[in-house]
């Protein structure tokens, strides 16, 4: 059969279709073989393999047959299952990955925000324990300064006097620090700081409003408020923790079709390489 012919196979009931080059991927497995031999767990009826297996389970044997990787949803939790199901289609270096657990399950990351109100000004900093998740929040937040004069430093408006953004202090790759609202210059002048949070395109200038919006994106991100605590009384310092699923960066795990090669050995090597 040519590695370009299309494939249709029904597992369980779910269609798939498919081309031989994809199913060819591991020379050795099963489905590799079905193509050119006659095995009594691969039916063709009418133009179409049929196998009596789990069809739900079989698209992530055939995303791994696509992609070379393993990339599972948050919640997925049937490892073992998969992991016969791997061994059935003589999928090996999967069937060896899967039964790796601890290389492929989410793991939790966690945000904190820490908020405080002192007068007209209100402080936030924000420590996160993958960096990445707190660079693309930087990049989201934009804080904005400009002058005010006294009568007018409450507006919920900004000031008609053009605003210039500031860039947010980083003390490390984990954390980020800005401030909001208003402070004393010359004169009945104030210093305006206002925040701006996309996707939203308002700049507020009030700390409970720049809070709530924040608390909300967060929300919105996939993140899960597990606790709230004073740190500081004294201070008002508040803060807020934050926790989400994550697996691995990447799309998970690689491992390497080459007949003979270690599949885990390899994920191994790829995940240390990640991790660096």
């Amino acid at each position: 059969m040519s590695n370009q012919e299309v494939v249709i196979l029904s597992v369980g009931g779910v269609r798939f279709v498919t081309r031989a080059s994809t199913l060819q991927q591991f020379p050795e497995s099963r489905l590799a073989r079905m193509l050119n031999s006659d095995d009594p767990e691969f039916k063709l009826v009418n133009g179409e393999f049929f196998v009596d297996r789990d069809g739900t389970l079989f698209r992530y044997i055939m995303d791994f047959l696509r992609t070379l990787q393993v990339s599972l949803p948050t919640d997925f939790s049937d490892y073992q299952r998969l992991q016969r199901e791997a061994e059935f289609y003589g999928l090996y270096p999967l069937a060896d990955l899967l039964s790796q657990e601890h290389l492929l399950k989410p793991r939790p990351e966690i945000l904190e925000v820490r908020f405080s109100l002192q007068e007209m000004q209100a402080f936030f900093r924000i420590f996160g324990s993958c960096s990445t998740t707190v660079e693309t929040l930087a990049e989201q937040i934009t804080v904005f300064t400009g002058q005010q004069s006294g009568h007018s430093w409450n507006s919920p408006f900004p000031s008609q006097k053009p605003l210039v953004p500031l860039p947010l202090e980083r003390p490390s790759h984990h954390d980020m620090v800005f401030q909001c609202g208003t402070d004393y210059s010359a004169g009945d002048q104030f210093v305006a700081r206002y925040v701006s949070i996309k996707p939203d395109n308002r700049k507020l200038i009030n700390g409970t409003n720049v809070l709530g919006l924040l608390l909300d994106t967060l929300l919105k991100d996939g993140f899960r408020l597990i606790s709230t605590r004073t740190v500081s009384s004294e201070d008002k310092v508040e803060c807020y923790s934050f926790e989400r699923m994550q697996r691995p960066a990447g799309p998970a795990v690689t491992v390497n079709p080459t007949p003979g090669s270690s599949g885990v050995a390899q994920a191994r090597r790829n995940q240390v390489q990640k991790g660096k």
